[in-house]
């Protein structure tokens, strides 16, 4: 984090990242002194509405990212910026996003949990396009011009207002992490096929939170302890509580759900019981051994929608076939439930040194078995992408692969 008087003194001269948060409503143009050398500059978390002109003078911009501020419209600047690959808006109150607004390098586009119903044209018309991040929004449609973003590996329309799911990205060569659940035409309650594995819903005063394991977008996952007598569960349990609003893959509902539909598995975690109070959503389930750990890290800036590895991590040629198989058994079992996973990765994966796996992490997971049956047969061929892709980067750590 740095202070808006460090940039006026000159005393940030050079630096490639630039953090602001201090209430701002106006960007200081003294950022125009960082023209040679900034590439990342973050400016969440202020009360800013508007860009100023002169952003496009930051000829080294290459990501901006401004969640938690007052806009309503995606600024027409960003659209200036010559090298300008990722724009983060998350958490505005964006109604309108210009047709020029988006730069031509575009990768990385977020959007998510502002009002916006309809997104121009030019949008599918940014080559370079492979994540987009749009849940929690008003979108009723998509462009048809999404059908020409042919690097688009990446998308999240989860929480919106679609009728139909927009038949342009079924096709879509590279796709591969798909999310849309939470809209009027794949509610799980329009079919009586939802077949959710019911289990007891408890009362949260029942356990006692322990210590953290572990946070992502939907929620917070801890130990917990009884706190009353009971003889149905293990005396130690891990409870997921869910975060309220929407997140950047969806409802927590809709995730709620989907694990549940998902069922028994053995390299799945076990839901147990479900706590569905005011204002108290959460999850019970198994405890994961402590000797389990991540296989792999989220992407990068840089990789954008792969996998990244800790630097020396290697894998045995026994190991990656072991985990292969595993998942592949995870893969059939979860479409044979017509669950597409939409977050498919080494980083939501465990593994113990003896290459037993437990995947987990449902709050980009989609039910569609109230789709037609080629619609489908197309979202098991997209989540197939995410398999191949996971495959490829554990080989890629293999010690003994030459």
């Amino acid at each position: 984090m740095h202070t808006l008087s460090q940039l006026r003194s000159g005393e940030l001269a050079g630096v490639t990242r630039l953090t602001l948060s201090e209430n701002l409503r106006e960007l200081p143009l003294e950022i125009l002194s960082l023209a040679d050398s900034l590439e990342v500059l973050d400016i969440s978390n202020n009360q800013l509405s508007s860009l100023p002109e002169e952003l496009s003078q930051l000829h080294q911009l290459k990501i901006i990212f401004a969640s938690n501020n007052q806009f309503d419209t995606l600024p027409e600047i960003l659209g200036q910026c010559a090298n300008l690959e990722m724009v983060g808006f998350k958490s505005n109150h964006i109604t309108h996003v210009p047709e020029n607004a988006l730069p031509a390098k575009l990768r990385w586009l977020i959007l998510t949990d502002n009002k916006i119903e309809r997104l121009p044209d030019s949008l599918g018309e940014r080559p370079r396009l492979q994540k987009l991040a749009l849940a929690g929004n008003r979108l009723t449609a998509l462009p048809k011009t999404i059908a020409q973003l042919q690097q688009l590996e990446l998308i999240r329309i989860s929480a919106n207002q679609l009728d139909a799911l927009p038949e342009q990205l079924l096709d879509l060569p590279k796709l591969a992490w798909l999310a849309f659940a939470g809209n009027p035409f794949n509610r799980p309650g329009n079919n009586s096929e939802s077949n959710l594995n019911n289990v007891p819903e408890i009362a949260s005063s029942s356990f006692t939170i322990q210590h953290l394991l572990g946070q992502g977008a939907s929620g917070v996952i801890s130990a917990a302890t009884w706190d009353i007598e009971q003889n149905q569960f293990p005396n130690e349990v891990a409870v997921k509580v869910f975060k309220g609003e929407v997140t950047s893959d969806g409802y927590p509902q809709d995730e709620l759900q989907v694990c549940l539909k998902a069922g028994d598995h053995p390299n799945l975690i076990k839901p147990l019981a479900q706590v569905n109070e005011d204002s108290y959503l959460a999850l019970v389930m198994e405890l994961i051994p402590s000797h389990y750990r991540n296989l792999g890290l989220p992407p990068s800036l840089q990789s954008c929608t792969r996998d990244t590895f800790p630097e020396g991590f290697s894998l045995s040629t026994a190991q990656v076939q072991k985990i292969i198989a595993q998942m592949q058994t995870v893969f059939d079992h979860l479409h044979a439930h017509h669950i597409c996973h939409g977050d498919l990765y080494a980083h939501n994966t465990l593994f113990d040194d003896a290459a037993n796996i437990i995947f987990g992490d449902f709050g980009a997971a989609t039910m569609y078995h109230m789709l037609p049956t080629s619609q489908q047969e197309k979202i098991k061929k997209i989540e197939q992408r995410a398999l191949d892709y996971f495959i490829e980067d554990l080989w890629s750590v293999c010690s003994e692969r030459m």
